[in-house]
């Protein structure tokens, strides 16, 4: 394991690029993936999530305007910014993971079998349920997703955050119902915090990211996002498979579940898939690039809160070693103007409110497609390329989206 502090660059610069030669079309999705995420879990999680009386599958938008302005032959954009009320993907994650928790403690009522949700939100175990507490850390939207799901099921919940995560964002999680502890330190310091509380109060840790012995909660986290990439393959139109596919991440749980899903689904035929990262915390773009764990430490003084994560998930670092073909570092530049431009859309596209970390992916694309031309040709971008792209969150802090949409 390596260590690299970060420091936020002047102004932006060109983006940084590393292309993993592991990982080939050809290259078969074997024992050591199916060990992380695997069908049977993806079918369960689309099983649980789908019989949540709040559950709607979000749009998948296609930009055309976009696409032909930029020079690509489509572009299809995942919009998350309705999901479950919360404007984030992280929703499905978070529900799922507890339901497992719960399903799994009610197992202990003698004569009793697997609940399903409905036995649990029917307020039957009331008095089991409300004596469990879940806890996590964040930077914003997967304790949001805890803190909702939690709210929902009737568990108490306590969020860990980093001091400099905005107001904003701590009000929406205390608006849920959790208990929010700010930890002197950046996200990675949080994980830490929460775990030892956990230990010494009998807490249930549901994380996003994984790491030596916490692997199968965010496990189930992850078989959680898989309902959202199973939601995109069957919206997409028939016959149409992405080129290339641009997903932002932080720790890469999401990045994992979204590369797993399209292997497994698609095979040789899955599309070229490149992760964005930000450049103050490119911890999987350097630990595929170096062959070993990188930890990214310092501050991670980015806008794009999402994404401020410097030690990737070991069950992410799995698939993505393998599965990932490209890493990309950005600035927050990037991804505010993206989100300024896909809130004024060209011709009949839709306005689109996509919020900092939301916007990486797309910011990417956009950064290449408008003044790299070397990257565009090493990434195969053309006029026939179909691209995915995920708006992964929505205004989830108004004022501070507002800021930056009103920005020259």
């Amino acid at each position: 394991m390596s260590s690299r502090t970060s420091h936020a660059p002047a102004a932006s610069a060109p983006l940084l690029h590393f292309h993993n030669p592991n990982a080939e079309p050809s290259t078969p999705y074997d024992a050591e993936l199916e060990s992380v995420l695997n069908k049977e879990g993806a079918a369960d999680a689309k099983r649980v999530i789908r019989q949540l009386p709040w559950y709607n599958p979000t749009p998948l938008r296609e930009l055309s305007g976009l696409a032909k302005a930029i020079g690509v032959g489509r572009i299809f954009l995942k919009d998350e910014s309705s999901r479950f009320g919360l404007k984030a993907l992280k929703g499905v994650g978070g529900a799922y993971a507890i339901y497992r928790l719960l399903a799994k403690r009610l197992q202990d009522i003698p004569g009793a079998a697997e609940k399903d949700v409905s036995d649990i939100l029917s307020g039957k175990y009331a008095d089991i349920v409300g004596s469990i507490t879940v806890a996590c850390a964040t930077t914003g939207n997967h304790g949001r997703s805890v803190a909702f799901a939690a709210k929902s099921f009737g568990c108490r919940c306590n969020i860990y955050v980093p001091l400099n995560t905005s107001p904003g964002r701590v009000s929406a999680l205390q608006q849920l119902g959790a208990n929010v502890v700010r930890i002197e330190g950046n996200y990675d310091l949080a994980v830490k915090a929460v775990e030892a509380d956990a230990k010494k109060n009998g807490w249930y840790i549901i994380s996003d990211t994984s790491y030596e012995g916490h692997e199968d909660t965010p496990r189930d986290v992850m078989h959680g996002y898989q309902v959202i990439a199973d939601e995109i393959v069957n919206q997409l139109p028939t016959g149409i498979v992405p080129t290339h596919v641009f997903v932002q991440a932080g720790v890469g749980g999401i990045a994992a579940a979204m590369c797993s899903h399209f292997w497994q689904t698609w095979g040789a035929q899955r599309p070229r898939f490149i992760i964005v990262e930000s450049r103050e915390s490119n911890c999987l773009y350097l630990s595929v690039e170096s062959g070993k764990l990188v930890i990214v430490e310092g501050a991670h003084n980015t806008k794009m809160y999402g994404l401020a994560a410097g030690k990737p998930s070991l069950n992410a670092l799995k698939i993505l070693k393998k599965g990932a073909d490209d890493f990309l570092a950005i600035d927050d530049i990037e991804s505010f103007e993206a989100m300024r431009r896909l809130a004024s859309p060209i011709d009949s596209d839709p306005a689109l409110v996509i919020g900092e970390a939301g916007g990486a992916g797309a910011g990417a694309l956009l950064a290449i497609m408008d003044r790299d031309v070397k990257l565009r040709d090493a990434l195969g971008l053309t006029d026939q390329s179909a691209v995915l792209l995920f708006g992964t969150e929505g205004d989830t802090d108004p004022e501070s989206y507002a800021g930056i949409i009103s920005a020259a």
